[in-house]
């Protein structure tokens, strides 16, 4: 099953660059999130694109290649029960890799902040896959909780100080 459905990602993401007029390969691997789950990443091979064609496909703010991502994790998981399912990443040039890193020193400062202070912060300006890798990387604070507030497109990412009775 595994294989099987990373491939199919893999063949979908060629397709649509096809479709697209992108001639790229797409390498597909699988990473382990943790020791019960893991996560796909299809790599657009951008050795034989241009830097113009990496700005369009990853877009304004990655709107495109969180588009793209969007689409993926839809087709490739549609029909299968939750226990089958698997977060596709679509990852081109490092873009993700650096959002990532990004994302991480951010939490970080909002956690410090939320200590210091003791109030609340809303983070906006997020993607939902950007609140999910926040609530994930401060998952493990045993002071901290975050919680997804508000409705798309002004959907934020709150982080506050958790209080154990």
């Amino acid at each position: 099953m595994v294989d099987e459905h990373l491939a199919q990602g893999q063949q979908w993401l060629e397709e649509l660059l096809r479709l697209l007029g992108v001639s790229s390969s797409v390498l597909a691997q699988e990473e382990e999130l943790d020791r019960e789950s893991e996560a796909y990443w299809l790599t657009i091979d951008h050795a034989h694109l241009s830097e113009e064609q990496i700005q369009v496909l990853i877009g304004e703010q990655g709107e495109t290649i969180d588009a793209i991502q969007y689409l993926a994790n839809t087709i490739l998981n549609l029909g299968l029960g939750p226990d089958q399912q698997r977060p596709v990443t679509i990852e081109l040039d490092r873009y993700r890799a650096h959002r990532q890193a990004e994302l991480h020193n951010l939490a970080e400062q909002v956690a410090e902040q939320v200590r210091e202070t003791g109030q609340e912060v809303e983070m906006r300006s997020l993607s939902s896959a950007e609140r999910r890798q926040v609530h994930t990387f401060l998952k493990t604070a045993a002071d901290l909780e975050t919680e997804s507030r508000g409705q798309e497109p002004d959907r934020r990412l709150v982080v506050r100080q958790r209080f154990n009775p």
